[in-house]
């Protein structure tokens, strides 16, 4: 039992951890900006799709990647029209980009692929040690995050148009456009996440294969109080709980069923005991 615990734990840990810390980040800065993203998911999962379909027919993992990247940040920009221009309900306009996801992406693997469940595999990501590039990547992105949002004026901007978009606005800053940006930048972060799952630790786009991972990414943004290192430490936390979930199955002599939830049932602890005592940007949702 105690094999469990170890060297490769912590390596599936920061594995398991990195969509969550790409995805979290992409949540913050839209967020920062007042849009609500719980829309999370579906730009991951589309992002994950697109991924696998780029390299799949140039054969390039790396262009894959960008793929990813162009698949969140569609679905993003939909929902930034659909939030800010339209004023719609953010909540609801984030589940409907969820839904969309979901079917697109069943429809979409049978229109280039004529199947319904798995890709084709295709060309993945280059080990660079232990891990695949975009685990770095995410580390990185939490330093560039953070230095931006607090040390560089355009860091200000976002942060007052989140507090108080008003105030903001009289001072120059156009508020609409900064809310387009962080959106769209958003959904291209999530779909490098969702590139990380499909090309970077498999090499095959799976039906669902983010399996709620853009909803525990958004209740680490929420846990990491909407910054950047709160956000890395609470990624960490559920990954940490993903990989012992893993590395526990066979092991324990409970279902395998039970031992998959508890990643999923520390995401609802979590939530559950501290969510009310993180305080989201004054102007979220508005």
């Amino acid at each position: 039992m105690w094999d469990v615990f170890g060297i490769p734990l912590l390596l599936a840990t920061l594995r398991s951890a990195s969509p969550l810390i790409i995805t979290a980040i992409g949540g913050l800065f839209a967020e920062r900006a007042g849009v609500i993203n719980i829309a999370l998911e579906g730009k991951m999962l589309t992002g994950a799709f697109m991924a696998v379909v780029v390299a799949y027919f140039t054969g390039n993992p790396w262009l894959g990647v960008f793929g990813g990247i162009f698949g969140g940040a569609f679905l993003a920009l939909i929902h930034a029209v659909v939030s800010i221009k339209y004023k719609a309900n953010q909540v609801v306009s984030g589940t409907a980009i969820n839904i969309l996801a979901y079917g697109l992406t069943v429809f979409l693997l049978q229109v280039f692929f004529g199947v319904s469940g798995t890709s084709p595999s295709v060309n993945k990501l280059p080990a660079w040690g232990p891990f695949n590039p975009l685990v770095y990547f995410g580390l990185v992105l939490v330093v560039v995050a953070h230095l931006f949002i607090y040390y560089t004026p355009q860091g200000l901007r976002l942060r007052a148009v989140g507090e108080n978009p008003a105030a903001a606005e009289t001072v120059g800053v156009n508020v609409i456009r900064l809310k387009y940006f962080f959106v769209t930048l958003s959904g291209a972060l999530a779909g490098i996440a969702g590139a990380a799952l499909s090309i970077g630790d498999l090499s095959v786009f799976v039906n669902q294969m983010t399996a709620g991972r853009g909803f525990i990414a958004l209740a680490a943004m929420i846990f990491g109080k909407w910054t950047p290192v709160g956000a890395l430490f609470a990624a960490l936390l559920f990954g940490f709980a993903e990989a012992l979930q893993i590395r526990l199955q066979g092991i324990v002599p409970i279902p395998r069923e039970f031992v998959q939830m508890i990643p999923y049932v520390f995401t609802m602890i979590i939530l559950a005991g501290f969510v009310g005592k993180a305080t989201p940007p004054a102007a979220l949702g508005k």
